[in-house]
């Protein structure tokens, strides 16, 4: 089954950390401090980011996790917004290529 993937910015990583792990009732399964953080839920993949090229809580990027994915791939829609499509695999090696120390492996 596909999850929905939203990608935010922000500049409150810990903050942010708290407040989604109680909305989502679950803690991330990557987390860099500081840095980032990633939950999946059955059907939600979420990911937080300091990232200097968005401003702090907007949207950065949609997509879908999907498991049928052979490879990442990434367009833009009719309003500007970014798409990537993706399998777990796909999305770990992109979070441990940035950050060696995360050694996230998706369950």
């Amino acid at each position: 089954m596909k999850r929905l993937h939203i990608a935010l910015s922000t500049d409150k990583i810990e903050e942010t950390v708290q407040d989604y792990s109680a909305r989502l009732n679950c803690k991330p399964c990557a987390y860099v401090s500081g840095e980032y953080a990633l939950w999946r839920t059955d059907s939600l993949n979420l990911s937080i980011r300091k990232d200097s090229k968005y401003k702090p809580g907007t949207l950065r990027h949609l997509g879908w996790e999907d498991p049928k994915a052979t490879a990442f791939t990434q367009d833009e829609d009719v309003n500007g917004i970014i798409w990537e499509n993706f399998n777990a695999k796909q999305q770990a090696d992109e979070i441990n290529n940035a950050w060696s120390s995360a050694s996230y492996q998706p369950d």
